[in-house]
Formats: structure tokens, sequence, C-alpha cells
């Protein structure tokens, strides 16, 4: 186990008031580098072994929201090895209250840095993270879930890779690939004439209960991408999200993503039924063929 306290910062938070959710898994990033340093695997170790860690897959289920002034305690702890990967799971908990209000985790794949292919992960690497052994049983890995046929309504944006996208690996950061996809999807509810500002006048939000995201190929900078969105799984306050993101000059999919949204009251925090006006409006991003439904959190 691993602790790391963060204090939020106003500059972390959005419009409701809530840290942004890309935040969440910058400090589940920083938190597993410190966790790793710990146990002697520094980044001047990595690069000296010409090895990294990337993530191939994130899962994340928000419990209750964070605000400016709150610190955020993230413990976090190895789950299991395998041969090339290993999961790493989290929890996040308000420091004041010790209330668990997020639950997470990430696969991570071992890579070689010349050859940006897979590695054998060093039994002396397992024995650092795990000193009394690789448990038993394993976590559970489900299948990413297979999208339903889009809707006549899909909505697309183009965003191009800026320099403040990448990170020190070169590329596009996890966390911004789910910055895509919000702004994606703020930007679909807009184009059927619900923006932020009629939501929040009309007293109601759609926020994000579980992210599940997983990763394909990297985005690099200058890169020009195509994030598309649409809805599916239409319930009483709940909703799925499916959104994929491709690489414009060859199709690539890089990364895909599933989430479960829920729409609340923002008076009272609590779940609402989704307005009748509202699913009229989008009723052409929606589509009612839903083959796999979202997994739940297994972690």
């Amino acid at each position: 186990m691993y602790e790391r306290s963060f204090r939020i910062r106003h500059y972390e938070c959005d419009a409701y008031g809530h840290v942004n959710h890309t935040n969440y898994l910058r400090y589940m990033q920083e938190a597993a580098l410190d966790a790793s340093a710990v146990v002697g695997y520094d980044i001047p170790r990595y690069q000296q072994m010409q090895r990294q860690w990337l993530i191939r897959e994130t899962a994340v289920t928000f419990l209750r929201p964070l605000h400016y002034g709150d610190t955020a305690v993230v413990r976090t702890w190895v789950q299991d090895f395998r041969r090339v990967r290993s999961r790493r799971a989290y929890e996040i908990r308000q420091a004041a209250s010790g209330e668990v209000v997020a639950q997470a985790h990430t696969d991570w794949i071992f890579m070689d840095s010349q050859t940006l292919r897979p590695a054998t992960i060093p039994d002396e690497m397992i024995l650092a993270f795990m000193p009394a052994g690789i448990p038993a049983q394993a976590p559970r890995r489900e299948p990413f879930p297979t999208p339903p046929p889009p809707p006549a309504g899909l909505f697309t944006t183009r965003p191009t890779v800026r320099w403040r996208d990448i990170d020190a690996a070169g590329h596009v950061n996890n966390a911004m690939y789910l910055a895509y996809i919000e702004d994606c999807s703020l930007q679909s509810l807009a184009t059927y004439g619900w923006p932020i500002a009629r939501l929040m006048q009309a007293g109601f939000g759609i926020v994000a209960r579980r992210y599940r995201i997983e990763y394909k190929q990297p985005a690099l900078f200058d890169e020009e991408l195509e994030v598309s969105t649409f809805v599916t799984d239409v319930r009483r306050a709940t909703a799925v999200r499916h959104c994929a993101i491709t690489r414009v000059q060859d199709r690539a999919l890089l990364a895909q993503a599933c989430i479960t949204a829920v729409c609340v009251d923002l008076a009272t925090g609590q779940p609402r039924r989704i307005p009748a006006d509202f699913l009229a409006d989008i009723s052409t991003h929606i589509t009612h063929e839903n083959k796999q439904p979202l997994p739940e959190n297994n972690t």
C-alpha cells in the first residue's frame, strides 16, 4: 500500500465546482510513479533499464465529488503481475471525512523503450512490488464492451494534438484522452440545443459515474484526431455514452471509451429522472441497440 495526498486547487475544478475528472487520472498517475519509486523503481532506473510502463486501460468509478479546498488521499497497490502486464488499484478518499470518493484500476504494459514492444517483467521487480508473492487469485479482466452500431446522429469533433497535451514520454498523456472525450460530449449536447448554460438553468446536469478507457495506440504532437460519440442504454436516470478516438491520417483507432453517465439535480446532487424534452431533443443521437452492457466495476 502507498498513500499520497493532493490538495485540490481552484483551477482543477469545473463549472459545477467539482474536481474535473481528468485530474483524478493525474492524481492516480502521480501516486503510481511515487509508489514505484518507493520500492526502488523510479524514472531514472527505468531509463537505465530502457523500459517503461504504458497504460493499456483505465476504469474509474466516481462516488462523490471533490471540491476546492478538499484534500484527496490516493491509496494505491499492485493487484497482480502477468508476463508483460500488471494491474494497479486505487482508492481515493476525502481526507477530512475519510469518505471514499472514487475507486479505480489501471492495466499497465511493460515496454521496451527502444523497440516499443512488450517486455517480460523481471522477477526481481515483481518481488520488489510484492514481497509476499503474487496472490493466488488475480482480479478478473472483463473484455472491453463492443459498442453497438452508431445512430444517424453520431457526433464528431476534430481536435489537433497541441504541445500542452504531450507528456514526458513524447505522446498524448492518458488524461488528455478523457479531456478530448469530455469536450466532444459537451459539444454534442450543445449541438442538439443543450449547452451547459441551458442545463444549469434547467437545474440538472449530466455527470459521469464511471469511465472505462482502452488505449490502443499513442497520439503524437500535431496529429489531427477524430473523436466520435453517441448515446445508448438510456434508463430512468442513467445512460451509456460510447466514444472512439481515431487518427485522421490513417483512420487508426487510438482509444475507445464507455461512460456511464447519470442525470443529477444540481441543487441536491442526487440522481433524478432524465427530462423528457432533453431526450426528445437528442433522440437522433441515441441508438437503441446495445449489444453488450457496460460491466460492473470489479476493483
